[in-house]
């Protein structure tokens, strides 16, 4: 896991807010640590299936989960046909007091 500290002024911390929804305003400074774990889920549907199944999970493990990108995505073949969609994601969640 990654560990990243954010400080913004009050306006940058406006566009933050507005652009990524992370909510933590403190004395007019805006200040988040957040982490950055990885995770692999599937799917026999799809990799839309696979990354809601995956972003599921984590919020049963994880609070304050704002985010995650897609790192990789490969399916698994079985006599010609797709038999499961597979994705590696990066999942960013805000630490708490």
């Amino acid at each position: 896991m990654h560990e990243v500290f954010l400080t913004f002024p009050p306006p940058a911390a406006h566009r933050m807010l507005g652009q990524f929804g992370w909510a933590f305003i403190q004395q007019g400074v805006y200040m988040a640590v957040a982490k950055v774990t990885e995770i692999i889920s599937s799917s026999t549907k799809s990799f839309e299936d696979a990354i809601q199944v995956g972003i599921a999970r984590a919020n049963k493990t994880l609070r304050n989960v704002r985010g995650a990108w897609v790192k990789e995505q490969k399916v698994v073949v079985e006599n010609g046909k797709i038999t499961e969609y597979r994705v590696d994601m990066r999942v960013t969640f805000v630490l708490t007091d």
